[in-house]
């Protein structure tokens, strides 16, 4: 098997922190926008207009009348509710907003399928100055929003970022500029003068990239970027974790919001376990999407006949797209389904800080001692006929869905 991790550079010299829910990410970011004094580039899958929205935006306008640049990069499906009040509020305040594949107007509009309208921004970053980034799974929405509240104080949607400063942070800047750039071109009716643009910017990214000296180190943390788009890195957050499964000696733990692996993920967590890895699962118990979670809950008799640990998070929503192997730690946008493997633009970190690896396995262990129920096999095979064929159809309507992407051999 190629070993992906080898062709993408890890950062060394790094500072991370990791984030836990909203209630450690929204005041860590709102912090650094208010320190900020050139610029800060945020991109979202979600942005609500609720209470959070308006807080993080109330920021933004307060950096921009102190002279920051300001950016924001919303997706056109999963912002659009707050696309129009975003515009105005921009607009007026001086933020340069761009909308990534917004969503075509009407009420006709949820039945024009296609590949194209799937392809969505999923990715949640942000740079603040070219010296500090964040990076996860956390949209900007409020925690508590249509929480599934039975019992107990409300907690908030269980999810992960982290908190990056150092070389890797190049690297983040990098990637959100290559794509503030394609989606100019994309709107550009006076294409010649367009061009002449992109020459003088490439010209100018390339005496900045010779002259500019190392990004110096600021903290002890080893880092790699792993992305997913529709060009260049198809599979690279995939094959990544293929090459985690296969490197496996002790332990892996990943918690994912929507878990439909594919073939070969499906085959590497097999293959995984039969070499006597402990693979634990921490999935959804609280669905936000019940299809699929329906069609999730079809593939769990197999993974536990292959030996594997399954919980269901029960305290609240599960969000987070994480995982734990060995000493490593995955932390990003990045599900393991069809939307987020074959067609989103993703983004995730690696670390194989021991540290970081540490904290998110406690947090991990913690919601699944407190907050998660196991499943077992005697409680999946008591199911009623109806729940069975609810499943079965969701799983077979989800098989279906990945036609659209064209690689449906792989599921």
């Amino acid at each position: 098997m190629k070993r992906p991790l080898q062709r993408i550079p890890w950062r060394d010299g790094n500072q991370l922190a990791l984030l836990h829910s909203g209630e450690d990410f929204f005041p860590a970011l709102c912090a650094a926008i208010d320190d900020a004094r050139r610029s800060i580039h945020l991109e979202t899958y979600i942005y609500a207009w609720d209470e959070t929205g308006q807080k993080v935006l109330g920021h933004l306008v307060r950096a921009r009348a102190r002279g920051v640049k300001v950016r924001l990069v919303v997706d056109g499906f999963g912002s659009q509710a707050a696309v129009e009040p975003l515009r105005r509020a921009c607009a007026e305040a001086g933020v340069q907003l761009r909308v990534y594949r917004p969503e075509p107007p009407g009420p006709m509009r949820l039945l024009r399928l296609s590949q194209r309208r799937l392809r969505r921004l999923h990715r949640k970053t942000a740079v603040i100055d070219r010296r500090e980034a964040f990076i996860g799974g956390i949209n900007i929405i409020d925690d508590y929003d249509t929480l599934p509240i039975e019992a107990g104080p409300p907690l908030p949607r269980f999810d992960f970022a982290l908190r990056m400063r150092g070389p890797i942070v190049r690297d983040i800047t990098l990637i959100q500029g290559a794509l503030w750039l394609r989606m100019a071109w994309r709107q550009r009716p006076d294409w010649r003068a367009f061009y002449d643009r992109v020459r003088q910017f490439v010209r100018r990214l390339y005496r900045r990239l010779r002259a500019a000296s190392p990004a110096p180190a600021v903290g002890p943390s080893r880092a790699m970027l792993l992305l997913r788009d529709n060009v260049l890195h198809r599979q690279t957050i995939e094959n990544a974790y293929l090459q985690l499964l296969a490197e496996a000696r002790d332990r892996v733990l990943i918690a994912n919001a929507y878990f439909f692996p594919g073939r070969r993920l499906r085959k590497a967590l097999v293959d995984a376990a039969h070499r006597g890895v402990r693979i634990e699962l921490l999935l959804q118990g609280q669905p936000e999407y019940p299809l699929q979670y329906r069609a999730g809950r079809y593939t769990y008799q197999d993974f536990l006949d292959h030996g594997m640990v399954l919980h269901e998070y029960m305290a609240s929503f599960l969000h987070a797209k994480v995982a734990v192997v060995d000493d490593k730690a995955m932390i990003g946008s990045s599900n393991l389904d069809p939307f987020s493997l074959l067609l989103a633009r993703e983004a995730n970190i690696l670390s194989d800080d021991a540290g970081i690896a540490q904290a998110l396995s406690e947090a991990l262990d913690h919601a699944i001692a407190h907050g998660s129920r196991r499943i077992q096999s005697e409680a999946l095979r008591r199911r009623s006929r109806m729940q069975r064929l609810v499943d079965t159809l969701a799983y077979g309507a989800l098989r279906a869905g990945v036609l659209l992407t064209g690689r449906a051999s792989r599921y």
